[in-house]
């Protein structure tokens, strides 16, 4: 017998490859980039690409961490490649993205974590595209503060780190990172020039009260955005669906981030950190 939760009707994903699709497959492909569209099998991939955009994905597609929701690759990662920063800065102008969204795998195999690569990538991508905005999804850097801070004094428009899940269920499903470290890396997101921003997954057994525990130390470290998402489990091995969550409840969830205060809040099942980003960063220019 399986205890497998069935999957309900309103996570199910119609997908067509339009040619804007090919054509963003094509540059990622021609340039040897990573994207966590492809790796995190996310579900919104037919949707993002055909409109041009996609999550690119530094550092190699190998993490030195093994995260029971992840379907990234663990192991021992390759060396960096130097030429990436600029190869993502050229892919980015090829698909003409007004605004872009980098994101990478954990280094903890190197000295300084991947964050010089990081400030690198940032600043590359701003000299050849001057009128892109940007987004950067990071590690937590193992919370120390001036690798972080290499990060922040590049100056994307928006710096988020995901918290993943509430306190309680932290310890399960992410293999190394701390909520205490997460809360204490977003706080320094938060008083430097970037907006700050921060996701989660639902259906792995939290509560409400425990996702609403979650939102308010957000909100006293200083985080504006958040976004709050149907965990999928990539594959058997990985960590059990607890449940599906209702779409009444993701609205639930959206009433009551913003009543505490954030500013802008994604929540849906299809919902992941950068789905819908480019409404993000226009909504924070006109504030």
């Amino acid at each position: 017998m399986s205890n497998r939760v069935k999957k309900p009707d309103w996570l199910k994903v119609s997908f067509s490859a339009s040619g804007r699709y090919s054509d963003t497959k094509r540059i990622v492909d021609q340039h040897c980039l990573h994207t966590i569209c492809t790796s995190g099998r996310c579900p919104n991939i037919g949707e993002c690409w055909s409109k041009g955009t996609a999550t690119f994905m530094i550092a190699g597609d190998i993490c030195t961490r093994s995260c029971k929701f992840c379907n990234t690759q663990t192991g021992k990662p390759l060396p960096l490649n130097p030429d990436e920063p600029k190869a993502v800065a050229k892919s980015i102008s090829l698909m003409n993205l007004t605004h872009a969204v980098i994101t990478s795998v954990d280094r903890d195999d190197l000295p300084d974590l991947g964050a010089k690569h990081w400030a690198e990538t940032i600043r590359e991508i701003k000299s050849l595209n001057p009128e892109t905005t940007v987004e950067v999804l990071i590690p937590d850097f193992q919370g120390k503060a001036e690798l972080v801070e290499l990060v922040t004094g590049a100056k994307p428009e928006i710096i988020s780190h995901n918290m993943e899940t509430v306190r309680r269920l932290t310890p399960m499903v992410r293999s190394a990172a701390r909520y205490e470290t997460s809360l204490q890396v977003l706080g320094q997101i938060a008083k430097s020039s970037s907006r700050c921003k921060s996701g989660i997954m639902v259906g792995l057994g939290e509560t409400p009260e425990e996702v609403e525990e979650l939102m308010k130390d957000l909100i006293n470290v200083g985080c504006n955005i958040l976004t709050i998402g149907q965990y999928l489990q990539p594959t058997h091995k990985h960590y059990p669906v607890a449940e599906y969550i209702h779409p009444d409840q993701f609205k639930a969830y959206k009433e009551k981030a913003l009543e505490l205060g954030f500013e802008m809040v994604e929540s849906a099942p299809l919902v992941r950190s950068s789905y819908h980003a480019e409404k993000h960063i226009k909504r924070n220019i006109e504030q």
